[in-house]
């Protein structure tokens, strides 16, 4: 089987842009078994509840949710399982580095197909008070507002 090109998008992360700032992304592998990437091949995966953790030196996604296989009985592995990231140490390394920092934490942002690898993309945030979001809420209004105002005023 040929490789695909390009990537495709599993499971997106939206709310973590509302609660947090972005401040760096990072693209990382995940180690997974073979029943979990037909899962994620179906589109079975979600991570709204998910965070990462450093352990030893080695990176941790938790309660990523990935759907048991329909067809893969007893080499189905715990939907919420602790599943280790692929990172170059350097980058590690920098993880620790500013999640000492107070405020900054790291969460999943997406994952997605890069040809046939399942990546994670993870960012370094820090939490946002309530009236940074409504103050991010009432720019996005006003965007759309003003694209609104901008369709209207071309159809003239």
């Amino acid at each position: 089987m040929a490789k695909e090109k390009g990537t495709r998008l599993i499971a997106n992360n939206k709310k973590a842009y509302h609660d947090f700032f972005i401040d760096d992304t990072f693209e990382a592998g995940i180690e997974l078994a073979g029943t979990e990437v037909k899962s994620l091949r179906q589109g079975n995966c979600s991570i709204k509840e998910s965070y990462v953790t450093i352990d030893n030196g080695q990176v941790y996604i938790n309660k990523m949710h990935i759907n048991p296989y329909e067809k893969g009985n007893i080499f189905n592995k715990d939907p919420l399982r602790k599943r280790k990231l692929l990172l170059h140490k350097f980058e590690i390394n920098k993880l620790i580095g500013r999640t000492k920092d107070k405020g900054v934490t790291i969460v999943p942002l997406k994952v997605y197909f890069s040809g046939s690898l399942v990546k994670v993309e993870i960012g370094l945030a820090r939490g946002k008070k309530l009236y940074d979001k409504r103050h991010d809420l009432a720019k996005k209004d006003q965007e759309r507002e003003a694209r609104r105002d901008f369709k209207v005023n071309l159809r003239d």
